[in-house]
Parts: C-alpha cells; sequence; structure tokens
C-alpha cells in the first residue's frame, strides 16, 4: 500500500488484504479502523474517526468529515458508499449562527451540530447521496443516487430514493443477504 497522502502504519486497525487508492487522504489516521477485505478508492477524503467493517467498500471521491468536534462514522461489514457520496459528522445549524468553521480556534467556536453517524451491515449508498449527522441506517437498506439521508426511522431492507427519502418499500431478493449471512456463521 503505497499511500502518499498518510502513513498507514499510524492507522488504530489495519485489516488484512485491504485495498487503498493512492491518493485515499485521512486527515487523522490514529482515530480510523479498517477492517479485512475493505477497499477506499482514490480521492476520498476522511476527516473525522472512522471505524470501517470487513468487506465494505467506499468508492472514489467520497467526502466523510465531522473531525474537529470528534464524533465518529461506524460502518458495517458489507456495506458500500457510492461515488461522489459525503457524509456529515458534523453541519453547521443554519437556523442559527455559528462559527464552528475549522479555521476558527476551538476556544472560539460555538453552534453546529455534531453526531455520529452508524451504517449496518449490508448497507448501499448510492452515487452522490448526503448523509448528514446522527444518521442510523439499519442493516440491508439501500439509497438511491442523489438521495438526502437525515435522521428519521429507517426499516431495514427498504429502498429510500430522492430528496425527501421516500421509501420505495422493501427490497427484493432478501434471501440472498440471508443465505451469505448464514454462511459466514456456518463458517464460525
Amino acid at each position: 500500500m503505497d499511500n502518499i497522502f498518510f502513513d498507514t502504519d499510524r492507522l488504530k486497525y489495519l485489516g488484512k488484504n485491504v485495498i487503498l487508492g493512492k491518493t485515499v487522504r485521512i486527515r487523522k489516521p490514529e482515530e480510523v479502523s479498517i477492517g479485512d477485505g475493505s477497499i477506499i478508492d482514490d480521492f476520498t477524503y476522511i476527516s473525522c474517526a472512522m471505524d470501517l467493517g470487513n468487506n465494505s467498500h467506499i468508492a472514489s471521491n467520497v467526502s466523510i468529515s465531522g473531525g474537529a468536534l470528534g464524533k465518529k462514522l461506524i460502518m458495517g461489514s458489507y456495506s458500500t458508499i457510492s461515488n461522489g457520496s459525503s457524509i456529515h459528522c458534523a453541519s453547521s445549524d443554519y437556523r442559527k449562527c455559528s462559527l464552528e468553521l475549522p479555521t476558527i480556534p476551538s476556544n472560539e467556536q460555538t453552534g453546529g451540530i455534531a453526531l455520529d453517524i452508524y451504517i449496518g451491515d449490508y448497507v448501499t449508498i448510492g452515487a452522490h447521496s448526503c448523509v448528514l449527522p446522527g444518521v442510523v441506517i439499519p442493516e440491508g437498506v439501500a439509497f438511491g443516487a442523489y438521495t438526502l439521508i437525515k435522521p428519521k426511522k429507517l426499516l431495514p431492507y427498504h429502498l429510500y430514493v430522492g430528496v425527501e427519502c421516500r421509501d420505495l418499500g422493501l427490497r427484493e431478493d432478501i434471501d440472498i443477504i440471508v443465505k451469505h449471512k448464514e454462511g459466514k456463521n456456518g463458517r464460525v
């Protein structure tokens, strides 16, 4: 793993058979764990703490932010974030005036929203989607491209789409995931 933006030895944990693109940038590698068999593609930027499960994939041009406020992305196994998506563990409130920019000294910062994000196992986030602070995504959920994912109750194995994050109902062929999980449990 030849990486010009950070020393992989500084990662909190680096699993086996991990593939990291040469242009992946991780601002605080000591707060990032990457599980076995996972892939992070080129031009991805991570500026917060992150625990990435096994066999998960973060596609190219993904931005994962919120590190200044100490929040974390927890992403399960067998999940994917597609190209151009953005994950925000911290954000401005916009209703209120605030000064939480990274250019402002921490003792002068005020306002904003900072919450952990949890992405379960077998989740698919479509291209150019946006995940806001505090989102909890249960197992098997899928989001179409350009979905705005805000904190709300999401149902396992459902498909959501659009700026409204509209529920299109239960996904088809869930038995594929069930059989995969049973196979994994049978090998342990």
